[in-house]
């Protein structure tokens, strides 16, 4: 894009976009927590000091919660791009963070495949992005494993006026057309963030298993990670409800959040909505969820976005990186 430019003016531009990334993330997580309109900011922070939420034990699981949260997604980055290119756990770390900070205001996380690729050469980019879109589907895949078995036993257990019959119907509908256009459309016409589905088969077939395992069971590791993390703050606020029954209720909620298409940003509040549903058929009251809700944001996007937005500020194009070097 700034092919042919002056070098300052190509430094203007990459300090103006910068900026505007950090900026619009800064003020996105601002209206998000002071300009609440579910819940104000002064209730937050009264009902969290209520709870002794700030005392040193429950800072420092709720912190511990979210390092090994994002240490598991940064060891998957990097064992992920190992396939391509071998990088340090530093490197990993800036990465996925600046990434985070990207991504925080684009809609289905786009910012975050943008962010990444710029860390790479051209040649590396297309594999690049096709990493990281295995990473993103061994997450949701932990999601669907757990959300799956969550919903079952969630309609179980509390008994919904759910018509089996026109849900047994639609999941048919969806099987015939998943095989009539297996049949009738070819693969490399099927795409995927623009790449073709046949593509990414043959890529994933030669990264080798040891590496596709991992990735696995880091989105695993990750996944029972936050949802426990969601089950302590259930606990702070004395929520009388054992593990098993509370995890029923969080993983359905991650599922059905999950497969909601939106703007990162908005991610809280999609969640929210969702978990209001949720909890309030357990006799949850509506303060406590939508305050878990946003802390549980705070903890695992805004402050690691900040921390991102670091990196996002001393971040040197590719081509500066390899001049520096030599």
């Amino acid at each position: 894009m700034f092919h042919g430019l002056p070098y300052k003016t190509k430094h203007f531009f990459y300090l103006l976009i910068k900026l505007s990334i950090v900026g619009g993330a800064f003020y996105l997580i601002y209206q998000k927590i002071v300009n609440n309109d579910n819940l104000e900011f002064d209730v937050f922070v009264s009902f969290l000091i209520k709870n002794d939420v700030f005392s040193s034990k429950n800072v420092i699981f709720l912190i511990f919660f979210t390092v090994f949260n994002w240490f598991f997604e940064i060891a998957k980055w990097k064992e992920l791009v190992s396939f391509v290119k071998n990088i340090s756990f530093f490197e990993a770390l800036k990465q996925s963070l600046a990434s985070l900070t990207a991504s925080l205001f684009t809609p289905n996380r786009i910012g975050d495949y943008a962010a990444k690729l710029m860390f790479y050469p051209k040649e590396l980019r297309k594999r690049i992005l096709l990493l990281n879109l295995l990473s993103n589907m061994a997450q949701m895949s932990a999601t669907l494993i757990f959300g799956i078995i969550g919903l079952y036993f969630f309609i179980n257990k509390y008994d919904l006026d759910i018509s089996y019959y026109r849900l047994a119907s639609l999941g048919g509908l969806i099987i015939i057309v998943i095989l009539f256009s297996s049949v009738g459309i070819k693969h490399d016409r099927i795409k995927i963030k623009g790449i073709s589905i046949a593509r990414i088969t043959d890529f994933i077939k030669r990264i080798p298993k040891i590496i596709l395992l991992k990735n696995f069971l880091f989105s695993i590791f990750r996944y029972l990670i936050f949802s426990f993390q969601f089950y302590f703050l259930l606990s702070i606020f004395k929520v009388d409800v054992t593990y098993m029954n509370a995890m029923i209720v969080i993983t359905t909620m991650y599922l059905i959040s999950s497969i909601i298409p939106s703007i990162f940003i908005f991610d809280v509040v999609i969640k929210g909505s969702i978990a209001l549903y949720l909890f309030d058929i357990t006799g949850v009251d509506n303060l406590t969820i939508l305050t878990i809700i946003l802390l549980m944001w705070i903890l695992n996007f805004v402050l690691p976005s900040i921390l991102g937005s670091f990196f996002v500020l001393n971040y040197k194009p590719y081509r500066t990186i390899e001049a520096i070097n030599k």
